[in-house]
C-alpha cells in the first residue's frame, strides 16, 4: 500500500471534513480507497494460509464504510478519520472473533479478538477461562503474547487512540458476579472483552512487506482468539 498517501488524505479529511470539500476531492478519495482495497485483499490472502477459516471473506465483506453515521451523535462530520477492515469468518458484526486492520494518522494498529460480548457468552468464556486455566495462561502469559499485547487492563482504546498495545478494551473493576473475588487470575475473568492490539507507526504499510510482519502479530493472537471462539461457536 501506499499508506503515506493514504495517511495524508486522512489528515485533509480531517482538517477539511465536509461534503464540499470532499466532493472536490472525490478522485484522490477514490484512488486511496482503491489502493487500501488492494491491501486488504492480499491481508486475507495472507491471513487465510494460517487461518482457513477465513478465506472466503471478500474485501466487501471486510472493510467498513467511510460514511459516518451521525445521527446520534453531537459530532455532525460526515466522514471517519480513519480507514479500517475486519477481517471475520462469520462477518463483521459476527460475536466471534477476527482481525482487524486500522489505519489513521498517529493511531494505525492491528488488532485481533471479539469486541462485545452478551453476558451469557461472556460467563461462558469466564468458566472456560478457569476450566482449563493452564491452557490459557499458555496463550495469554506467553513471552510473545505479553510482548506484543501486554497484561490485561493496562492499555486503553478509545475514540481519543489507543495505547502503544492492550488486551481489553474494557475491563471491570472488580470479580464480576458469581465468580470468585480470591481467584488466583481474576484479572482474565474482570475482562469485558477478548480482544488485543498493538499500535504500529504509520510507515508500516509501506510496499508489501508489512504483511509478513502482520501475519506474525495475529499469529500470535490466534490461539487466544480461538479458545474464546470454540466457547462463542457454541452460541451462534
Amino acid at each position: 500500500m501506499q499508506s503515506q498517501r493514504i495517511i495524508q488524505f486522512l489528515k485533509d479529511v480531517a482538517a477539511n471534513n465536509n461534503r464540499p470539500w470532499f466532493q472536490e476531492h472525490r478522485p484522490e478519495y477514490d484512488a486511496v480507497r482503491a489502493d487500501f482495497e488492494d491491501g486488504i485483499s492480499m491481508a486475507i490472502a495472507r491471513i487465510a494460509e494460517f487461518d482457513s477459516s477465513i478465506s472466503h471473506v471478500t474485501v466487501k465483506d471486510a472493510v467498513y464504510r467511510f460514511y459516518r453515521d451521525t445521527r446520534f451523535s453531537p459530532d455532525k462530520s460526515p466522514y471517519k478519520r480513519h480507514l479500517g477492515a475486519y477481517i471475520n469468518a462469520h462477518g463483521k458484526k459476527a460475536l466471534r472473533g477476527g482481525y482487524y486492520i486500522h489505519l489513521e494518522p498517529g493511531n494505525s494498529l492491528l488488532a485481533c479478538g471479539n469486541y462485545w460480548l452478551p453476558t451469557n457468552i461472556l460467563t461462558a468464556c469466564r468458566n472456560e477461562i478457569m476450566s482449563d486455566i493452564n491452557r490459557w495462561l499458555g496463550i495469554v502469559e506467553s513471552r510473545k503474547f505479553i510482548n506484543f499485547f501486554g497484561k490485561p487492563g493496562l492499555g486503553e482504546w478509545s475514540d481519543e487512540g489507543a495505547a502503544p498495545k492492550g488486551f481489553g478494551l474494557s475491563v471491570l473493576a472488580t470479580a464480576p458476579k458469581g465468580f470468585p473475588r480470591d481467584y488466583e487470575h481474576v484479572e482474565y475473568l474482570k475482562l469485558k472483552d477478548y480482544c488485543c492490539w498493538k499500535r504500529v507507526p504509520d510507515t508500516f504499510f509501506d510496499g508489501d512487506g508489512w504483511l509478513d510482519e502482520m501475519a506474525k502479530v495475529f499469529q500470535v493472537a490466534k490461539p487466544m482468539m480461538d479458545f474464546v471462539n470454540a466457547v462463542i461457536d457454541d452460541y451462534e
